[in-house]
């Protein structure tokens, strides 16, 4: 089970010792993400990650990586839309340097000039990567698109043009008010000896700031059907959908995941065994619930051929439709339910994956991980939930689609077949809303 402590500077610390390990994981997450950003200096939240690698006041680049590559560790970062994360795996005798590496770069990056001016163009590559990659260009555009006009929308990478105007003063600003104590959590996991690790910190991880900038967060989804189609000369039409669902703190949310399970969330669920099995028509075809505080979505994606896209569309939206008018059986309700709660421990077991989910939870929710109370919330999910919400998320006046691909013949008839589908199925008007949720009683905002 997690404790949670506090450094004398207010910093939060959650941390879990892991029997029988001979590793440990430390993070340093930060509440700073591309949603907390301004239109203008997009990306600045992942350009930071990149920078504090870049050199410190006693250590470069090469410095950092040669001491943990020295001590057999890893260290890493990532950029979320709600979060950051600094973070290193290392054996339990190396924790001092792994905590030493990971406040050097946080407090003490120089931010050098030449390397922010360098560093632009790996980041613009980065994005051009993403160019590249059918896969994660739909995903950005579908994002885009659902969360049209709220802060979600913006891509975490920013674009070439804001990352191009990015200065040194505009990163040192940006961290004054985002990396403050009352902002950061540290998450650590492993075998350690707890009175080490605060003793480390209090010495290290010496942060005096002022109270986290809390940038305003608007999270109502547009109504309404929207699509968008991106002309790629590639093999495959890859396919986003995306439908308004639950806030990570909301208690529909573990309904949802089950709910995704059966529609297309393991290889036993319907879109995969009618699409890829039995009929043979895409190699990847999947849902995922996309969760976040105060606003969640459903997504369903499909990559397939440009022979195959409009009959791969077709059998999408009718196991929507016959999801909607028939809902789930009983059968594979509880099989569905039982493979989420064995994916859920089996990603457990590293003490990489405990690192985060005690960080992320307690940095966003503000309370502390709970395995037990998670695996209570899917088990206490029972199947006239999953029917309760059918309709709020198929039925929740919103509905989205992002194409990529050789798409030009099939542009029309793919948003036809789309609204057909929105005109029967998709304008009940659940309300998904903050307000709507707060109506029916249930947790709207962390």
């Amino acid at each position: 089970m997690p404790e949670q402590k506090q450094l004398k500077n207010g910093i939060r610390v959650v941390y879990e010792q892991v029997p029988a390990t001979r590793s440990v994981s430390i993070g340093i997450w930060i509440g700073a993400g591309s949603l907390h950003e301004y239109a203008e200096i997009n990306g600045i939240t992942h350009f930071i990650e990149h920078m504090l690698f870049k050199g410190t006041a006693t250590r470069s680049a090469k410095q950092i990586a040669v001491e943990m590559d020295s001590i057999g560790g890893s260290i890493n970062a990532f950029t979320a839309k709600e979060c950051t994360c600094y973070y290193a795996k290392v054996l339990d005798e190396h924790l001092g340097t792994a905590v030493d590496l990971l406040c050097d770069i946080v407090l003490h990056s120089e931010l050098n000039p030449a390397e922010l001016e360098r560093e632009k163009g790996v980041i613009c590559e980065e994005i051009y990567m993403t160019e590249d990659s059918p896969e994660d260009l739909v995903f950005e555009m579908g994002a885009a698109l659902f969360f049209a006009d709220t802060t979600l929308e913006r891509p975490i990478l920013g674009t070439e043009e804001t990352v191009q105007r990015l200065r040194r003063e505009d990163l040192i600003g940006y961290m004054r008010t985002h990396y403050t104590n009352d902002n950061i959590v540290v998450a650590c996991a492993g075998s350690f000896d707890p009175a080490q690790l605060f003793e480390l910190l209090e010495t290290r991880l010496t942060v005096e700031s002022e109270v986290a900038l809390r940038n305003p967060q608007p999270y109502a989804i547009k109504p309404g059907f929207r699509t968008a189609f991106a002309q790629k000369d590639i093999e495959q039409i890859h396919t986003c959908i995306s439908f308004p669902a639950f806030a990570l703190e909301t208690e529909e949310y573990y309904a949802l995941c089950v709910l995704s399970n059966i529609l297309g969330g393991s290889m036993s669920s319907r879109l995969f065994q009618k699409i890829r099995e039995e009929k043979g028509l895409a190699y990847s075809v999947y849902t995922y619930p996309m969760a976040y505080c105060g606003v969640g979505a459903l997504c369903v994606y499909a990559g397939s051929g440009e022979k195959q896209a409009k009959e791969v569309l077709r059998l999408m939206l009718a196991e929507f439709s016959d999801i909607v008018e028939n809902g789930v059986t009983e059968e594979e309700f509880i099989r569905c339910k039982e493979q989420l709660k064995g994916s859920y421990l089996l990603g457990l077991e590293s003490a990489g994956s405990k690192m985060n989910a005690i960080g992320k939870t307690l940095l966003l929710q503000n309370k502390l991980y709970s395995q037990e109370k998670t695996l209570s919330s899917i088990e206490t999910v029972k199947i006239h939930d999953i029917f309760r919400i059918i309709p709020q998320v198929f039925g929740a006046n919103t509905m989205t689609c992002a194409a990529v691909g050789r798409v030009g013949k099939l542009q029309k008839p793919m948003e036809k077949m789309l609204a057909d589908w929105w005109e029967t199925y998709g304008q009940t008007g659940a309300d998904l809303s903050n307000a709507g949720r707060a109506e029916r009683g249930t947790c709207a905002q962390a």
